[in-house]
């Protein structure tokens, strides 16, 4: 059942998802993990948590489901009357995980809370406060001075005084203070202490699957200094604790401490100084944490050493067993966000792609647009150009007969374009130099070459309103070069006198020219 839930997570229902996702959020444990676990949980995300931290005992009630459910055998049973008798007795009280090992709980010693009396108290409260302080700074030498006596004579009374005359501190800080003291009483040693509590220590070891090994000392126990210096800082000891083969994260704790006495307590340690060796015990819960191995009092070295390297040779295989399967998970999952990022990247590239294809049609049907609308106006334009030819070409005084004296006659070398040569006609003096270019303009409407054309200009044509007329083309004279503009305010009698030379040109636009 939980293997079919791992794999098809849309099948929960939207509590269990988020109870999913809460419990991996706090865990960062597997999916494929956490659902069986939750399951077993009754979907309770703070249930799942403390068995994920503090190991995961005997589930009484899927036994006793499974006990109701079994179905009896009908084969013979080859046991005698005293196997009958244990099994029975084992099943009642529970002796079937003799073998597993103690669960190695989660000890989060709670924040020191301080309080702070008002002002006003505080005020009325200095006087005590300050005899107080007389008879603390009076029974301290004396309480230092039984703290020698040694703990099996010691009274309860003083040991519990001497427990909370320590300050209390965070976690991290309380291991700090262990460090130091540890290395101001004795000496330089090459040990590496957890620098964090022991509930840190222990994340740490079931994260990184590696062994925790935990060292409480007790400094009124005659044993201690002889433990620490001649077997915890044994060169061998130190070597062997060191060796990265033997994956070993020790933490020390002073049973002075809050924090290593609550430790000691859920360990039950009942002899100091203790060592205890804690791993994950896959075989007896995914997330479960067991003590694998216990030293209470002092050993030797080489007692030290086999007891802990006996617990790592048994438990050793099952770590890498759950390491190897560990890398193929993260294998997996590299693979998987690789696929992942190759798609993404592959389809962003399709989208670019379609992206480009898009805008290349947008600017292709905005170029035949503005094509289209150029052509358009072209033709308007055109259409406009040839309707005020036609208006102007009736405009056109006529040319004057041989009464006038002083017509002005002029020679015109027509421009290339028009294939018309050399025309010769008279204007009347009072023309216009505008007058000359229209009739260039006209020329073809004025002279054609054919009926049809003729027709064009015998229609009554209007001139067009919106049309600003602008010719193609400059008429100049010859020898000396000049340049006469299309205005109506000078007459060509006023640039020619009687008569002249001029050619037209036609305008070439830059663009054309380039």
């Amino acid at each position: 059942m939980a293997g079919d839930s791992a794999v098809d997570i849309g099948q929960l229902s939207p509590e269990q998802q988020q109870a999913l996702q809460q419990y991996t959020d706090v865990t960062g444990q597997e999916i494929t993990d956490a659902i069986p676990l939750l399951e077993r949980s009754q979907w309770n995300v703070q249930i799942a948590i403390a068995k994920f931290f503090d190991g995961e005992g005997p589930d009484l009630v899927a036994e006793a489901q499974a006990a109701q459910n079994e179905v009896p055998r009908v084969a013979g049973r080859h046991e005698t009357l005293h196997e009958t008798v244990w099994s029975d007795i084992a099943h009642q009280h529970g002796l079937h995980g003799a073998n597993r090992t103690p669960p190695a709980p989660r000890v989060v010693p709670p924040r020191p809370v301080t309080y702070q009396a008002p002002s006003l108290i505080s005020f009325l409260l200095s006087p005590f406060r300050m005899v107080l302080r007389v008879f603390a700074s009076l029974f301290r030498p004396i309480l230092y001075i039984l703290s020698f006596i040694p703990q099996s004579l010691r009274p309860n009374a003083l040991t519990s005084s001497l427990r909370k005359s320590r300050r209390s501190l965070l976690p991290k800080e309380t291991a700090g203070r262990f460090r130091r003291e540890f290395e101001e009483y004795y000496g330089t040693h090459d040990l590496t202490f957890f620098d964090g509590g022991h509930a840190q220590a222990l994340d740490t070891a079931k994260k990184d699957l590696k062994f925790l090994l935990t060292i409480l000392i007790s400094p009124e126990h005659d044993d201690t200094d002889s433990f620490i210096k001649d077997t915890l800082l044994d060169p061998e000891v130190v070597a062997f604790i060191n060796d990265p083969a033997n994956n070993i994260i020790v933490w020390g704790g002073n049973v002075l401490d809050s924090e290593a006495y609550q430790v000691s307590m859920e360990y039950m340690c009942t002899k100091f100084p203790f060592s205890c060796l804690v791993c994950l015990t896959p075989k007896e819960g995914s997330t479960r944490m067991g003590i694998v191995k216990r030293i209470a009092g002092p050993v030797s070295p080489s007692v030290f050493i086999a007891g802990i390297r006996g617990a790592i040779e048994k438990y050793a295989p099952d770590l890498d067993s759950v390491r190897a399967e560990r890398a193929a998970q993260d294998m997996a999952r590299n693979l998987r966000s690789e696929q992942d990022s190759a798609y993404e990247r592959s389809l962003a590239i399709d989208r670019e792609r379609a992206r480009q294809r898009r805008e290349a049609a947008a600017a292709a049907a905005e170029a035949e647009r503005r094509a289209r609308e150029e052509a358009e106006a072209a033709e308007r334009k055109e259409k406009l150009r040839q309707q005020w030819r036609r208006w102007r070409a009736t405009t056109i005084a006529p040319e004057p007969d041989v009464s006038v004296k002083d017509a002005v006659r002029l020679a015109l070398n027509m421009s290339q374009s028009s294939g018309r040569g050399r025309v010769t006609r008279k204007f009347a003096p009072d023309a216009s130099l505008e007058d000359v270019y229209a009739f260039v303009e006209c020329y073809d409407l004025l002279y054609p070459e054919n009926d049809e054309e003729k027709g064009d200009v015998e229609e009554n044509v209007e001139k067009p309103e919106t049309y600003e007329h602008k010719y193609a083309f400059r008429i100049a004279s010859v020898m000396p070069r000049e340049v006469f503009e299309p205005t109506v305010s000078v007459t060509i009698a006023q640039k020619m006198g009687r008569g002249g030379n001029l050619i037209v040109e036609d305008l070439v636009d830059e663009e054309e020219e380039e």
